[in-house]
């Protein structure tokens, strides 16, 4: 089973791991294009949009897998179902977005370009809410392979309109190369869009999602039977309430930072910029984040899969200390070559002041990777409204928290309250969980080896070479020796996985 499970993971972990290296190329795009004041404006952006998306959904996703994975002879009828709801919802939802666009541009301090940003969000947000179950559908049939091309196909549509707009177009239309083009380019390339291509771009690569999962929107029939969808509703609201908690908890740091940090605070400059610099740092824990994602689509269905067998528990268990392990690997190789990773991912210095923020969202998204392990037991036991609660106080430590330090510490402040907020919930999943689904999880083993990968990392930062060279080799070394301290202590368990025979 553990061997499948690494399988799984290896196979959506590849696709994942390439999309997000495809998307996070933007970063470098972006911040080369935009000042920090202006990449914080579409930050910001993405940011409500993370709440928009668990809103559209609204737990539609993981009801229609939960209960098509039960019932695989009945996969079809939830099918309908489910599509038919989203495809409603999400029609009324962003009629409403376009009736109030300019509003809620006033309200978001954007009156001259906000409106047109706002009704292309409503579009984006409709189209994604859609495609969710399609893509659900391919990780329960297990066409990975399928699943594997849309994701990765859409990743590179996205790099390619950013890259089209923000750089092709642009710079002929300024008249740097090809100036025998420009009338042409000129038809499409409008300069006073200017952020708004990153929207634009996402826009467009999201609409071509709908002819890509062509064959199950050309089979599927329309249908809206109250008595079969009334068992999904009950069970996704918690899963949407938890949903919106947690886009509190990802993405509120860069709303907070925006309208609670003084005025003077960097030296003058406008909050924007603020957010700016934390959310480019913030990509660099890309690393840790495609683990995590990894992990969530092969967990998924490996949990529901091996459920009802009675060594369920000591699996789960299992698992979780290797990921653990995983990622505190993957904390240690990121510091110790943080150097080079912001002169790849983020090529304007004007942002590397926020770099001493990343270990702290690297062991964030470590415990948010914890707190996946741990939902096991509200998933399995149908008691989803847990996870709302969870997700209810971790936004709570979130807004408390970006309140109170914020004003004090700038972004350091929000990168605190991640900490914290993903921290807290992991450890109340873990004492609820002991209560309704007891699993024996080495809690010593896990807590040894955070503690000692933050004694790693406190290490290689307390430790100032004097170039850049000797930098990246001091920490690299001391990386190794911590790779070499974990291959000792779990070798035999490690041969055991990997073996023939077992």
């Amino acid at each position: 089973m553990i061997r499948k499970l690494v399988s799984e993971t290896v196979l959506y972990g590849g696709t994942t791991i390439l999309v997000r290296l495809i998307s996070y190329a933007l970063t470098p795009l972006h911040v080369s294009v935009f000042a920090p004041e202006s990449y914080g404006i579409v930050s910001e952006f993405y940011a409500y949009a993370v709440a928009a998306n668990v809103i559209y959904t609204y737990g539609m996703e993981t009801a229609f897998f939960r209960f098509a994975s039960e019932q695989k002879e009945k996969i079809g009828h939830f099918l309908s179902n489910a599509l038919s709801t989203l495809i409603t919802s999400s029609i009324i939802l962003s009629l409403l977005l376009f009736l109030f666009s300019q509003p809620l541009a006033v309200s978001l301090g954007y009156e001259e370009s906000g409106a047109k940003y706002i009704t292309w969000f409503a579009i984006l947000f409709a189209v994604d809410a859609i495609v969710a179950i399609p893509f659900a559908l391919l990780r329960l049939e297990h066409k990975a392979k399928r699943f594997a091309f849309i994701k990765i196909s859409n990743a590179f549509l996205i790099l390619f309109f950013n890259a089209f707009f923000l750089y092709f177009c642009r710079h002929i239309h300024e008249g740097r190369y090809l100036t025998d083009w420009k009338p042409y380019i000129d038809i499409i390339y409008r300069p006073e869009i200017g952020l708004g291509y990153a929207f634009l771009a996402n826009l467009i690569a999201n609409l071509l999602l709908i002819p890509m999962h062509a064959p199950v929107f050309l089979k599927f029939n329309f249908r809206l039977v109250w008595e079969d969808l009334r068992p999904m509703y009950v069970y996704g609201y918690p899963i949407m309430l938890s949903g919106l908690a947690f886009a509190v908890n990802e993405t509120a740091d860069r709303i907070f930072i925006k309208y609670l940090l003084p005025e003077n605070f960097y030296e003058g400059r406008p909050s924007q910029y603020a957010v700016g610099v934390y959310a480019a740092c913030y990509k660099l824990s890309i690393f840790i984040t495609m683990a995590i994602q990894a992990f969530r689509y092969a967990a998924e269905p490996f949990f529901f899969a091996r459920a009802k067998d009675k060594n369920a528990p000591s699996t789960y268990a299992f698992i979780l200390d290797y990921f653990v392990v995983f990622c505190c690997l993957v904390i240690v190789f990121v510091v110790a070559n943080l150097s080079i990773l912001s002169q790849l991912l983020i090529p304007n210095k004007a942002y590397w002041e926020g770099l001493p923020i990343v270990p702290l969202l690297l062991f964030a998204n470590l415990f948010l990777g914890v707190y996946y392990n741990l939902s096991v037991w509200f998933k399995l036991t149908d008691n989803t409204i847990y996870g709302a609660y969870m997700s209810m106080i971790g936004a709570l430590v979130t807004i408390f928290l970006n309140i109170a330090l914020i004003p004090l510490l700038g972004y350091y402040g929000s990168a605190i309250a991640t900490l914290a907020c993903y921290f807290s919930i992991a450890l109340i999943s873990f004492f609820w969980g002991k209560k309704y689904y007891p699993v024996p999880y080495k809690v010593e083993s896990a807590l040894g080896n955070i503690l000692i990968t933050a004694f790693v990392v406190s290490a290689m930062f307390l430790l100032k070479p004097d170039s850049f060279i000797y930098e990246i080799g001091i920490r690299n070394a001391i990386a190794f020796a911590f790779v070499l301290v974990i291959f000792v202590k779990y070798k035999k368990r490690l041969s055991s996985i990997f073996a023939r025979k077992p």
